[in-house]
């Protein structure tokens, strides 16, 4: 929704201060197909040859990010620290008993009362291989957080990919802008035996042009951009919460203090109080009983 308002105040300020100061929407709309065309056919064309066909799906897809905003919210962060609960007091209970869910958390009963978090392949795997090394007896916990690190790095690298390529067609709409400008400027000199209004209106519909890529790239791309990077961002906290409470459970922390350090490390618009996260565990704990 936040999304849909900022375009819609975009286009109110330009086009409404446009025509309060006098202006004509006539020349506008009367090149703006051809314009837009030209802009933004080479732009996708752009888009497409520097972008595979995964990566292409990859931007399309996070297109919706801008108005949908981060996935996780301050309700799946408390079901996450309940989940990471659930998981380390099964594993210091009962070791063997923990495989059964790691290696088929699809059928496992801890992993069922969270679908959400479940249907997440990431976060799954991230959970299932932590928990798995830590049942190989790994001497040193640095190696598993190290791993952990790069691991999440080259994974945030990958979902910020989208942001890069709408920000790399942000950079140069202002240049297509300026092309098909140079192309209704020449298509005016051609008609350059014509009265004085025709050529005015035809000067104008080329500066059209201009006005489309720097508009499109500043009032819309770039933003984009930016909004997924934001929220990109923003998720991937929920994937470092992972590493540091499993981190925390591999340095034979309690159970409480491993959760506690993940309840620390949660983004603060998301982060859940001391008192609401330890009545979500008391009903853990009796669901589990």
């Amino acid at each position: 929704m936040v999304g849909i308002i900022g375009i819609a105040l975009i286009f109110v300020m330009v086009f409404g201060g446009y025509l309060a100061a006098g202006g004509k929407m006539g020349i506008i709309l009367k090149s703006l197909p051809f314009e837009f065309t030209m802009i933004g056919g080479a732009a996708a064309g752009a888009f497409v040859i520097s972008n595979d066909v995964p990566a292409i799906k990859h931007t399309l897809k996070d297109v919706g990010k801008v108005f949908k905003g981060p996935k996780w919210t301050h309700g799946d962060y408390k079901e996450l620290l309940c989940l990471l609960f659930e998981l380390i007091r099964q594993a210091r209970q009962n070791a063997v008993a923990l495989e059964e869910h790691i290696e088929n958390p699809e059928e496992s009963v801890i992993f069922s009362r969270y679908p959400k978090i479940l249907a997440d392949k990431e976060a799954i795997e991230l959970i299932c291989d932590t928990l798995r090394s830590a049942s190989m007896n790994y001497d040193d916990p640095h190696q598993v957080e190290e791993v952990l690190e790069k691991r999440m790095e080259a994974n945030l690298h990958h979902a910020l990919h989208s942001s890069h390529a709408m920000q790399a067609i942000a950079d140069g709409l202002p240049a297509l802008g300026i092309v098909a400008a140079v192309l209704g400027v020449i298509k005016t000199m051609g008609s350059i035996d014509q009265p004085p209004e025709i050529l005015g209106k035809m000067i104008g519909g080329a500066l059209v042009g201009t006005f489309l890529g720097v508009f499109l790239a500043y009032g819309l791309m770039a933003p984009f951009s930016s909004k997924v990077k934001t929220v990109v961002e923003d998720d991937a906290h929920f994937y470092q919460l992972i590493r540091e409470v499993l981190v925390a459970n591999l340095y034979n922390h309690s159970v409480n203090i491993c959760i506690e350090v993940g309840r620390q490390n949660t983004p603060g618009h998301c982060r859940p109080s001391y008192s609401e996260l330890e009545e979500a565990l008391k009903e853990v704990k009796k669901a589990a009983a």
